[in-house]
């Protein structure tokens, strides 16, 4: 089946990550040429370089999405090595998990400025480009913590003002044929998760909560995203896909 991906061109910040890079994978797979974008230059370039091996066109920049010229100047580069940016995903984020209590106000700051500042900057980077053209996609990478958790008071609250922002950002811009849906992932089985000393009792009790008894893997979220960038989401805006196992 033929999703409409190919020759498109995509743009995923926290593309040095294990999300982010296994998108960005899926995506050249389907014949797309991906830019993957984030503070880590060496995980980005990696990410592409194996992409770029495998036959695929990629390229990685660094970037810090909380400065508003290094987004500019970063999406100017993979236009002008790419072209215009068809996809945009909005990957970037982490948590800083603490009681509230306890958290210090920079715990909140940078957790809310990357997880929805950053974005701010990155749409409104590609927006001006996909609304004189008259397409685009945007998938936004929220979290099952939108739904709220203990301890994540500032995460939490950041993905769920992430899936507000999914929701205006999809009326705003509609009329130009530009949709804008969001991912929610359930507990990712990333490297970073499995070498937590506590995941084994992470993943137990994920998957005695979970009617699919298992850690959802890097794959299931860009499978996700790759639905919502295709030919086959092209009526779907304004959507939170929970993919949670059930949950």
């Amino acid at each position: 089946m033929d999703l409409g991906i190919k020759g498109k061109v995509v743009a995923i910040t926290g593309g040095g990550g294990a999300i982010g890079s296994t998108t960005a994978r899926m995506f050249a797979e389907e014949g797309a040429k991906v830019a993957l974008l984030d503070i880590n230059r060496e995980g980005a370039e990696a990410a592409a370089a194996e992409i770029a091996a495998a036959g695929g066109t990629a390229i990685g920049l660094e970037v810090d999405i909380l400065d508003k010229a290094a987004v500019t100047s970063a999406f100017a580069r993979a236009e002008a090595e790419l072209g215009p940016i068809d996809v945009l995903v909005n990957n970037a984020g982490f948590s800083r998990d603490k009681y509230m209590t306890k958290m210090e106000e920079s715990d909140w700051d940078i957790v809310h400025g990357v997880v929805l500042k950053g974005t701010f900057h990155c749409c409104r980077a590609v927006l001006p480009g996909m609304m004189q053209r008259r397409w685009g996609r945007i998938v936004n990478i929220t979290s099952m913590s939108y739904q709220g958790n203990a301890g994540q008071t500032n995460y939490s609250s950041a993905k769920a003002g992430l899936v507000g922002l999914t929701a205006a950002l999809a009326r705003e811009a509609g009329p130009f044929n530009i949709t804008v849906n969001a991912v929610a992932p359930a507990l990712v089985a990333t490297p970073r998760l499995r070498a937590r000393k506590d995941f084994d009792k992470l993943e137990q009790r994920s998957k005695a909560l979970t009617p699919l008894p298992r850690l959802s893997i890097p794959e299931d979220i860009a499978k996700a995203v790759i639905f919502h960038a295709s030919s086959m989401a092209d009526f779907v805006s304004a959507q939170v896909m929970h993919v949670s196992g059930g949950r």
